[in-house]
């Protein structure tokens, strides 16, 4: 399967954007890579709560069905992270690299 990247920005509720990055860089991060997925980077907009970032799967599965193993695995389960708690908003691109 071709390299797919998402550019996702999520709106964080009021408060929660430092323990959400916390959160994402300590469990979230060391699983997608488990599963072979890279982060092309990440940031954080405090006027308006939103945290960015990049995520590539490039494998023999399409993203989709890599993303569905990510979110049924027992590791997902166990770290007890429901995204509402954290998150209002959520928007997804997925993007080409031209350059």
């Amino acid at each position: 399967m071709p390299k797919t990247t998402k550019l996702r920005t999520y709106t964080v509720r009021d408060g929660l954007l430092d323990e959400w990055v916390q959160r994402w860089r300590s469990e979230i991060v060391p699983l997608r890579l488990e599963l072979g997925f890279t982060i092309g980077g990440a940031w954080v907009d405090r006027e308006s709560n939103r945290f960015i970032w990049l995520i590539s799967y490039d494998g023999p599965e399409t993203f989709a069905e890599r993303n569905a193993l990510y979110w049924s695995s027992p590791e997902r389960k166990a770290m007890g992270l429901n995204p509402d708690d954290y998150l209002v908003g959520d928007d997804e691109l997925t993007i080409e690299q031209v350059y």
